[in-house]
């Protein structure tokens, strides 16, 4: 196991994603941005905490529930009333972009109904695509083997991401 994130590196991007998500929404009064369940819910929180201290933009999170291995087996739900999502600027957030299947059903559920934009943001990008998904803020493009995983760890006790 390789470490690829040290604590003090993944404060140092999610610092960076928060502040290049506010550069890119500073015409917004209110910003959405919901955590695919996991790591995605937990990166989605301390960003909009970074936000929150740095802007007076309204910052809502959310959880989006979907099954990472059959995405298509089960609903997918929000923890956000659709209708306050409404012709919203949406963050889509997880921790690891690989394939694009986790975040390209949970972006269908998202368009179900109008939005002013939805962004997706992740911690690490493995650019191994087979779902059209691409990361507009990414805090590590990674070139891996289809072998390898990357794994990210984001307690209270360790904050780390892995190669393993």
């Amino acid at each position: 196991m390789q470490e690829i994130l040290s604590t003090i590196q993944i404060e140092q991007k999610i610092n960076r994603l928060a502040h290049q998500l506010l550069e890119n929404c500073f015409e917004e009064k209110e910003i959405f941005i919901g955590g695919i369940v996991g790591n995605g819910v937990v990166l989605a929180n301390r960003i909009a905490k970074v936000i929150r201290e740095n802007s007076d933009l309204t910052v809502h999170v959310f959880d989006i529930q979907v099954d990472k291995s059959e995405p298509w087996a089960n609903k997918i739900t929000l923890t956000e009333d659709k209708s306050r999502l409404e012709n919203g600027y949406i963050v889509l957030v997880d921790d690891v972009l690989k394939s694009g299947k986790t975040m390209q059903y949970a972006l269908n559920e998202l368009l179900q109904f109008p939005t002013k934009a939805i962004k997706t943001l992740a911690l690490v990008d493995r650019q191994h695509r087979r779902f059209p998904i691409k990361a507009n803020f990414v805090g590590l493009s990674l070139s891996t083997t289809l072998k390898e995983h990357v794994e990210v760890v984001l307690s209270e006790k360790e904050q780390k991401a892995y190669l393993v």
